[in-house]
């Protein structure tokens, strides 16, 4: 929506909504990021992400996906002020919005996208029953986010480097002496 315009109204038909499943198959991704946090438990916090790109000239392809998902924000893509990211953060968001129209209209989709979706729902879904909270689920998830990376862009932090930052205080034997205790 153009802001000379408050009263233009986006209006989604079935085809917007398939277009839309075509731009984020060419120009989204998914993401299960681990943002290092000393504070933290396990010293990371598992946070999803949904994002879609286009060059700056298209925003309004943008504007209308912010639109039609009701939430997220626009904003240049660091290092390459051209490019313009939508993202979703909100875990509730992309759980009530976003995983369940790519369900519906992600089905056509590249067989590397629709796996790493799959794994994405399955984080999401082991991060709302409290998996996060405990050592073993907090390994499921690495290992789940890890295996989407096979041919694509690499983590910043190597797999071992996360699960070793997991465990360093955590110990099979002590936790099991101190639940006796």
């Amino acid at each position: 929506m153009s802001a000379d315009n408050q009263q233009e109204r986006l209006v989604v038909t079935e085809e917007f909504k398939w277009f839309l499943a075509g731009l984020i198959e060419g120009e989204g991704s998914i993401c299960i990021c681990f943002k290092q946090l000393p504070k933290s438990k396990f010293g990371y916090y598992i946070h999803p992400e949904f994002f879609i790109y286009q060059h700056k000239n298209a925003r309004e392809l943008l504007e209308n996906a912010k639109s039609f998902f009701g939430t997220g924000n626009i904003s240049p893509k660091p290092g390459n002020e051209d490019v313009l990211v939508f993202k979703i953060s909100s875990r509730k968001a992309i759980k009530e919005r976003v995983t369940p129209f790519l369900d519906k209209y992600m089905r056509y989709g590249s067989k590397i996208k629709h796996h790493n979706f799959q794994v994405f729902k399955e984080i999401i879904e082991a991060l709302e029953n409290g998996a996060h909270k405990t050592p073993d689920g907090n390994l499921r998830i690495v290992d789940l986010a890890y295996s989407t990376n096979h041919a694509g862009k690499q983590r910043k932090r190597p797999k071992e480097e996360v699960i070793n930052r997991i465990l360093r205080d955590y110990t099979p034997d002590s936790v099991a002496k101190t639940e006796m205790i």
